[in-house]
């Protein structure tokens, strides 16, 4: 979805995803067997991905490097905050209800969403926006001329916005990316371990809180708070100061952005996740009060978006253009890992205990976490500028620097897009 927005633009892609995904959603609630619902959940999924890595995209379109963090933060707490809320409101669903309406409650507001979407999402890709504008352009010349004149974006005119190439280079780059660019394989190894450690707490948090504290359903979900509260606090004090930081290594970098310059929100991510998992781990497995475990968990919802809000605005500003394909790329570990770590996550409890087996995840939480930041602090632009697709200069966004002033009926428009 992240290279389709490339091609057709991230309005399009973005609403069409949503219904796609809202139809499989609904069909959840009406499946009849396991078939049909791991089915349709894959289906709803596939609907469901778009916003994941078309929404850094829209965010790199629209706000300036210096404004980027804040909005950053918004976005990149949403898609954690979800699997939060989500066992919150499933476990009473699920206790005082059916199954069925986890899934028709979640369409229900996809609806709301999906209306607001009709009337407040517009487009923002610049090549979309300029081919639209030439348009407008070419049809006012030839009501008013009579005749057809040959108005061309630059990319139309350079021929890489043909839809065959499109095709052929977009629907691929996130798989070169994926293979050739380090720094998407050095945070994304990274990220994917931090993001399997949440997926890992939310599928053991029910076990966790039903044998050791003897919580039923809807109380032990309300744990789930504990983790939203960690989410929330870091990612609202993070973008509060994350722009800050920007603006004071720029002014200190001669007036020059760079990428870099996001990486100490890592940091203190990098101390908190393993901090957590020790503090939640042992908590549990001394039967310690219930709120040094949340306490720990806390501290893991902390630090994962710390570090998900620094490396996904980073990846934004160093492949900006390409922010779309990129995040795709970057996402693919992370999904693996969320997908992976709560399958072994049983096994190892069962034989380490909480204990251990937190131990040994936080071990290498920091032989992970640690050198990462610091390896792309000090050696980043060297990275970048041997990259096929990261910006190698200033941090200035490629495309709005390139679009005309001028409004569309003057000539000076047809000349700054021909």
């Amino acid at each position: 979805m992240g290279p389709f927005s490339e091609i057709y633009g991230r309005s399009r892609v973005l609403q069409l995803s949503n219904l796609f995904y809202l139809a499989w959603n609904l069909g959840c609630g009406f499946a009849h067997n396991t078939t049909e619902l791991i089915l349709f959940r894959f289906l709803s999924g596939l609907g469901g991905s778009a916003s994941l890595s078309v929404g850094g995209g829209v965010l790199g379109d629209v706000w300036r490097p210096e404004e980027r963090g804040r909005a950053m933060a918004i976005y990149s707490l949403a898609p954690v905050l979800g699997p939060v809320l989500g066992p919150v409101c499933g476990g009473w669903i699920a206790e005082r209800s059916t199954w069925r309406w986890v899934f028709w409650s979640t369409s229900i507001v996809d609806v709301l969403i999906q209306v607001s979407g009709l009337f407040f999402l517009k487009e923002t890709f610049a090549p979309i926006l300029l081919e639209d504008k030439a348009k407008i352009i070419r049809e006012k010349f030839d009501a008013e001329k009579g005749k057809h004149r040959r108005v061309l974006t630059v990319y139309e005119s350079s021929g890489h916005r043909s839809w065959q190439r499109l095709f052929r280079k977009a629907l691929i780059r996130p798989f070169q990316m994926f293979a050739q660019e380090h720094i998407i394989q050095l945070l994304g190894i990274y990220v994917a371990f931090v993001y399997g450690i949440f997926y890992l707490f939310l599928t053991t948090m029910p076990t966790i809180f039903r044998e050791i504290y003897h919580e039923g359903v809807g109380i032990g979900g309300l744990n789930y708070i504990a983790l939203g509260l960690g989410l929330s606090i870091a990612s609202q004090t993070n973008a509060r100061v994350v722009d800050k930081i920007y603006i004071y290594f720029k002014k200190k970098n001669g007036g020059v952005g760079e990428p870099e310059f996001r990486l100490p929100s890592v940091f203190p991510g990098t101390i908190l996740v393993p901090f957590g998992l020790l503090l939640a781990g042992w908590s549990a497995q001394q039967k310690l009060h219930w709120i040094l475990t949340d306490i720990g968990i806390a501290c893991i919802g902390a630090g994962l978006i710390l570090v998900l809000q620094a490396t996904q605005t980073y990846i934004v500003d160093a492949f900006t253009l390409h922010a779309a394909s990129a995040l795709a790329a970057f996402s693919f570990f992370r999904f693996i890992a969320g997908f992976g770590f709560p399958l072994f996550a049983p096994a190892m409890f069962a034989k380490l205990g909480y204990g251990k087996g937190d131990t040994i995840l936080a071990c290498l939480a920091i032989g992970l976490g640690c050198p990462a930041p610091v390896l792309l602090w000090k050696y980043g632009k060297r990275i970048r500028a041997s990259s096929k697709y990261a910006h190698k200069g200033q941090m200035d966004h490629p495309l709005v620097s390139r679009a005309p002033s001028h409004p569309a009926g003057e000539k000076g428009a047809v000349k700054d897009q021909a």
